[in-house]
């Protein structure tokens, strides 16, 4: 099991590892939800997704922000040429542990980052909490800017959707999906390298709005990789933290 390092994302559960692009033939999607999909890099190499909440405000996974690294936002000018963008401060949930993760463990796996300039071409999402009850075929729709192809480093960098099907026993911690035409038994629609920190969408009566985050992916049959199982943090317990932080920061989102 290797940790965060270089253009990888670290295993940190015994047959997962931090959602590394969508896997399992997912289209590119740079429009609708996909319109809100951020790419964060950091200054190790590290590179994961996040979704805009407000101009200068994203939403991305704990994990995903290290002490001691320095973080960027990638856009893209009219050439489609990457330009940095600086961050201008992050917040990490009190409630994460890195030794909880380590562990294998949920925890609260979620983080703020501020930019200093507004985004370009990408449009805010509306942020929610999964409807109960959270059963087993609930549908849901994860974004990410990872890898298409595990492996392999150039397939990443395109933002891309696939719709999945919760599985298990879905709460307020955690909710596992799989690919509704493979159920995680065979490659299919999932996290990959990059995706962590990606967001988790559910259509509820004002439309799509944004539940969770990636957390981390497991190949077929709970193996080690991608196209599996995908793991997503819902913010039931933590939308009440995003909400006040952003407040506190001057930006209060919309409708709370």
């Amino acid at each position: 099991m290797k940790l965060f390092t270089a253009i990888t994302l670290a295993a940190i559960m015994p047959v997962s590892s931090p959602a590394l692009a969508i896997v399992g033939n997912a289209p590119a999607a740079d429009d609708g939800i996909g319109r809100s999909v951020i790419t964060i890099v950091g200054s190790r190499g590290n590179f994961c997704s996040g979704a805009l909440i407000a101009p200068k405000l994203v939403l991305t996974a704990g994990h995903c922000v290290q002490p001691g690294v320095d973080y960027r936002i990638v856009e893209y000018d009219r050439d489609h040429k990457p330009v940095l963008k600086t961050v201008r401060r992050v917040a990490v949930h009190p409630g994460f542990s890195v030794q909880a993760i380590l562990a294998h463990r949920a925890t609260a796996d979620v983080a703020l980052l501020e930019m200093e300039a507004a985004a370009k071409d990408r449009v805010p999402v509306a942020l929610g909490a999964p409807q109960p009850p959270l059963a087993a075929g609930n549908a849901f729709a994860v974004a990410g800017i990872g890898v298409a192809i595990p492996g392999d480093g150039k397939s990443g960098g395109v933002v891309r959707v696939a719709p999945l099907v919760a599985t298990g026993k879905p709460g307020t911690l955690q909710i596992r999906l799989v690919d509704p035409a493979t159920q995680g038994a065979k490659p299919g629609l999932g996290g990959c390298t990059g995706d962590s920190g990606g967001p988790a969408f559910e259509t509820q009566a004002q439309g799509q709005v944004l539940i969770g985050v990636i957390s981390w992916s497991t190949g077929p049959n709970l193996a080690d990789g991608c196209g599996g199982m995908t793991g997503v943090t819902p913010l039931t317990l933590y939308r009440d933290w995003v909400v006040q932080t952003a407040r506190q920061w001057g930006m209060p989102l919309g409708g709370n």
